[in-house]
């Protein structure tokens, strides 16, 4: 593919952020905005190779709090109660005024399908269509099943990461992590955050092809990612037991929802629930973990046949 034109700015928020964003190909055509996963993981050029320079633009940008916005979560902990859904729902409706954008087609993986899909039920005259894979509603079960309930398959891991932090009876390990990662000892954030990064490393590793993600072992990154998930993770992702309900709204926007079969951090029910609730949506199931090549390759074609 042809170097593709790019055009990278800094959007400021509210609440002391600002969002780095960027667009690339033809800035008067289509757009296809792409959401990224963690929460917290932060944007990669990856979403640009997926477009038609010539007659599509891409459009990104690092969610508040991580990647090259500012300020980045652990830096500044007293805004994480700012850090919600419906706020970045709103980040989302600003970027697109500021951008100058009618309508786009939202695409994302994992935690960026939860946000594609609570932003489309929020603003579903500003969707053309939806393109999704390794499918996510960070509902209570969802969680629960991540964080607990799998440890069943990974017993001994699971045991270091149950083990890891201070938690009274009763507590869950989700919100154990989440307190842990906001004590004002940082230490005490940095052994938290090592300790999520191995569970998270060890749940998505049956796909093929899996290697250890170097992100779960390189700070910052690390702490901005355990410090975000947690957070979303410990509230639902601020919405995330409605978003099944709620696809009524959906009604009339194509959608294409693919899952990995091999994907046990995410079982495909989730995509398959979804997929039943939302008339004219498409489902591919793959064989493969949490994303790979073939759910890459499903989503380029579905941007593809966006131009008809």
């Amino acid at each position: 593919m042809p170097d593709v034109p790019l055009h990278t700015g800094r959007l400021p928020v509210g609440d002391g952020n600002e969002l780095y964003f960027e667009a690339a190909g033809n800035r008067r055509g289509p757009a296809v905005l792409w959401l990224h996963g963690g929460p917290g993981a932060g944007a990669m050029a990856g979403h640009r190779r997926r477009i038609d320079p010539r007659r599509q633009q891409a459009i990104t940008f690092d969610h508040r709090g991580c990647g090259r916005s500012r300020p980045l979560a652990p830096d500044r902990l007293d805004l994480l109660d700012t850090n919600t859904t419906p706020a970045q729902i709103e980040d989302i409706e600003a970027l697109r005024a500021h951008l100058g954008v009618e309508r786009w087609m939202v695409t994302g993986a994992s935690w960026g399908t939860t946000l594609a899909l609570a932003y489309a039920q929020a603003h579903p005259e500003r969707v053309s269509a939806l393109g999704l894979f390794a499918v996510t509603t960070t509902s209570t079960a969802e969680v629960e099943w991540v964080t607990e309930a799998m440890g069943r398959v990974f017993p001994e891991v699971w045991h270091e990461f149950a083990t890891a932090v201070e938690r009274p009876p009763g507590e869950r390990l989700v919100d154990a992590y989440a307190r842990a990662l906001r004590h004002p000892d940082a230490a005490v954030r940095r052994r938290a955050a090592a300790a999520w990064g191995r569970w998270e490393d060890v749940h998505v590793s049956l796909g093929p092809g899996w290697e250890p993600d170097p992100r779960w072992h390189t700070s910052p990154t690390r702490d901005v990612l355990a410090t975000l998930v947690t957070h979303y993770w410990s509230h639902s992702g601020f919405g995330g037991d409605q978003i099944l309900g709620r696809m009524d709204r959906l009604a009339g926007i194509p959608g294409v929802l693919i899952h990995g079969r091999r994907d046990i951090s995410g079982p495909a029910v989730t995509a398959w629930e979804l997929h039943r609730a939302w008339p004219g949506s498409e489902l591919h199931i793959v064989d493969e973990g949490h994303g790979g090549p073939a759910a890459s390759a499903l989503l380029t074609r579905a941007i593809a046949d966006s131009l008809g």
